[in-house]
């Protein structure tokens, strides 16, 4: 077993197919294949289970997985410190609903990341595939809501996908609307009010289940309804429709414009905002980073943090 093969296989799980990993790994996907065989061989376990469809992790690859990402980043550390060796090329994942938070945060820390080479990813996707990426190693961390309605079947889900949810903070429920809303300059508003409006929420594919939805008080009747796939076209739409969606509040004039505003929705509910990680794996530094970056910019916005 070498340090190399380890690296290929945490490689092989972030991209999720041997032929992209091969592709950046720079080397040929049977050599690729070949060395993964020849580390099960030696290991006498299957690391990967095999279909038509892909492969995936195993039971034995899963715990195979969390002991590898350690040793690799332990090694890495090591180099640095006494051999004065430049940090590796960083990876990393983040999956996440449709907050502009999340962006800026990820945003930010890249800004200031001193680094020569990098290659992260960011998701913003659905709920189930949120839960499914951090559950298959495709995502470190993924980020979500629980309120009254789902939790209880989330955590049931979370505990099925071996997932542990940690919150960061709890809203209050606000819509965003145009800032040229007919509704903007009320200090507050009520589903009465917005009951003429098109209601504007993430489509969540074949998984469209009232509790994966990204907007709380999803099984109240509304009159229009628009469904969409990102936050680009939900903003276009709010702001050339009077449209509105429910959301934390949390509004970022740099990424979003100011054509949009956010206005307290009056409601006895509310949504806690948190991450969720495997139980399997070990968070790297940068997705370490990225939740006190997270952190950091939730509490400048005015928000508690739950430690």
């Amino acid at each position: 077993m070498t340090l190399q093969q380890l690296k290929y296989i945490i490689t092989i799980v972030k991209c999720g197919s041997i032929t992209e990993a091969a592709r950046r790994l720079f080397i040929s996907q049977p050599s690729l294949s070949n060395s993964v065989k020849d580390l099960e061989a030696e290991l006498g376990i299957e690391i990967f289970n095999r279909t038509s469809k892909g492969i995936s992790l195993s039971a034995d690859g899963e715990e195979f997985l969390a002991y590898a990402g350690q040793v690799v980043e332990q090694t890495e550390l090591l180099e640095e410190r006494y051999k004065n060796k430049k940090p590796s090329k960083q990876l990393c994942s983040v999956s996440t609903q449709h907050y502009a938070f999340a962006v800026n945060a990820f945003s930010n820390l890249i800004s200031r990341l001193d680094s020569d080479e990098y290659e992260f990813t960011l998701r913003e996707t659905r709920t189930f595939e949120i839960i499914d990426d951090v559950h298959n190693f495709r995502s470190e961390i993924g980020i979500l809501y629980i309120n009254a309605f789902n939790q209880k079947v989330m955590r049931k889900i979370f505990s099925e996908n071996r997932l542990e949810f940690h919150p960061l903070f709890t809203a209050n429920p606000h819509v965003f609307i145009s800032s040229e809303h007919p509704l903007t300059n009320l200090k507050s508003v009520t589903t009465e009010d917005l009951k003429d409006y098109p209601f504007l929420s993430f489509e969540q594919g074949t998984n469209n289940s009232f509790y994966y939805s990204e907007e709380i008080l999803s099984t109240v009747p509304r009159k229009k309804i628009i469904h969409v796939s990102d936050r680009a076209t939900l903003f276009n739409l709010l702001i050339g429709l009077n449209g509105y969606t429910i959301c934390s509040g949390i509004l970022n004039s740099d990424l979003n414009g100011d054509n949009i505003v956010s206005v307290p929705l009056i409601t006895d509910e509310n949504m806690t905002i948190g991450y969720v990680i495997n139980t399997k794996m070990k968070l790297s530094r940068f997705a370490k980073d990225y939740i006190s970056e997270l952190k950091k910019l939730i509490s400048n916005c005015g928000y508690e943090i739950i430690e």
